[in-house]
C-alpha cells in the first residue's frame, strides 16, 4: 500500500504524532488502521469545517441519540452510531474532569461509547468492523490516550487527585500511574461501591 492513509496537513500530523506517543507511552497496542482513525476523530472534532453528520443532536442526552440510531437503519444508522461512539470517546478523554458533581457521569459516556463501537463492530461488511470492535473493546485504554493527548496539548487545566482517583477506581491504568507519581498508593479494596 503506497498512498498514505493520512492527509499530511499541520493538525493531521500533530495529532499522529501525539496519538503514536500516547499509545507508546500508555502502553496500548492498537492497529495500524484504528490509530488512522483516531487521528481522524481528533481532527473532525478540531476543525469546524469538517461538518459531522447529525450534529443537530449534538444538544440531546447519548440514550436518546442512541435511540434514534436503533431506529434508524442502513447507513443513517451506522453514520448515527460513530458520532455517538465517536463523541463519548472524545468527550470521557479530553473533558473526564468537567462530569464531577453532574447528573450524568463519565460512565455513561463509557457505557454508551463502547456500545455504539461495540454494535458497529458486529457488522462484518463494514470496512472498519475491526476498528469499531477494537475501540469497544478498549474504550477506557483509548480514553486515557486521549486523555495523555489533551495534557500534552495544553487543552486541560484541572488537576484534580480525587478524580485521578476515581478514574483508577473505574479501571484507568494511566490514573494509576499518575496516582503512584504523586506519591499514593491506590488502594484496590475499596472497589466501585463508593463511586457516586
Amino acid at each position: 500500500m503506497d498512498e498514505c492513509l493520512v492527509r499530511a496537513d499541520p493538525p493531521t500530523l500533530f495529532f499522529k504524532d501525539q496519538i503514536d506517543e500516547a499509545l507508546r507511552r500508555e502502553q496500548v497496542p492498537a492497529d495500524e488502521l484504528t490509530r488512522y482513525y483516531l487521528v481522524d476523530l481528533l481532527c473532525r472534532f478540531l476543525r469546524p469545517d469538517q461538518r459531522i453528520p447529525f450534529i443537530e443532536d449534538a444538544g440531546q442526552p447519548l440514550a436518546l441519540r442512541l435511540g434514534r440510531a436503533l431506529e434508524s437503519g442502513g447507513l443513517e444508522q451506522h453514520v448515527r452510531l460513530r458520532n455517538l461512539g465517536d463523541f463519548s470517546l472524545f468527550m470521557a478523554g479530553f473533558f473526564s474532569d468537567s462530569f464531577r458533581r453532574r447528573v450524568v457521569d463519565i460512565d455513561y459516556y463509557i457505557s454508551m461509547g463502547q456500545y455504539a463501537y461495540g454494535f458497529l463492530g458486529r457488522r462484518e461488511e463494514d470496512v472498519f468492523s475491526e476498528v469499531f470492535s477494537e475501540l469497544a473493546g478498549k474504550f477506557v485504554p483509548f480514553m486515557d490516550v486521549f486523555t495523555a493527548v489533551s495534557e500534552q496539548s495544553g487543552l486541560r487545566t484541572s488537576q484534580d487527585v480525587l478524580r485521578v482517583y476515581e478514574r483508577w477506581m473505574r479501571g484507568s491504568e494511566r490514573a494509576g500511574r499518575q496516582l503512584a507519581e504523586r506519591g499514593i498508593a491506590p488502594n484496590p479494596s475499596i472497589g466501585q461501591k463508593f463511586l457516586q
